[in-house]
């Protein structure tokens, strides 16, 4: 076991914090301005993507950091700190569809459901800020 680099962690969490931010406008347009904008649509896309790697990363550092073998998958990044309590099972279990979301993003950006990516910034806007909340008082522990 290594000890916990508090600097990483911040680092991580301040891509979140700063992608929560930008997103915080977006997730107030209705559906179709959001759709009719291109800009504020790939701008939306490219932020949740970062904002969820720097979370899976976060899972899989901490994971590792404290003993624990790395996940096997993205999702399983989210499930695997709800089950060691670095984050609230319940929030872990909330947070793991992210990880599909990010493949989308990536993999299947021809294919988005417009409606669908916004109502994922409404999400994220809601469930992020306890993520941080929670990572921040484990590491503070």
């Amino acid at each position: 076991m290594s000890p916990i680099d508090r600097e990483i962690v911040r680092r991580k969490l301040a891509v979140i914090m700063e992608s929560l931010d930008l997103l915080e406008p977006i997730q107030r347009m209705s559906k179709e301005e959001y759709i009719a904008d291109i800009y504020k649509r790939k701008a939306a896309e490219r932020l949740l993507q970062e904002l969820v790697e720097a979370a899976i990363d976060l899972n899989t550092y901490l994971l590792v950091q404290t003993g624990r073998p790395a996940p096997s998958d993205y999702f399983e990044s989210f499930i695997k700190a709800g089950e060691y309590h670095i984050i609230p099972p319940e929030l872990a279990e909330k947070l793991a569809p992210s990880a599909g979301l990010r493949n989308r993003l990536v993999h299947e950006y021809d294919l988005l459901e417009h409606a669908l990516v916004l109502e994922a910034v409404r999400l994220t806007e809601e469930l992020y800020p306890l993520y941080i909340s929670k990572i921040e008082s484990y590491i503070a522990s």
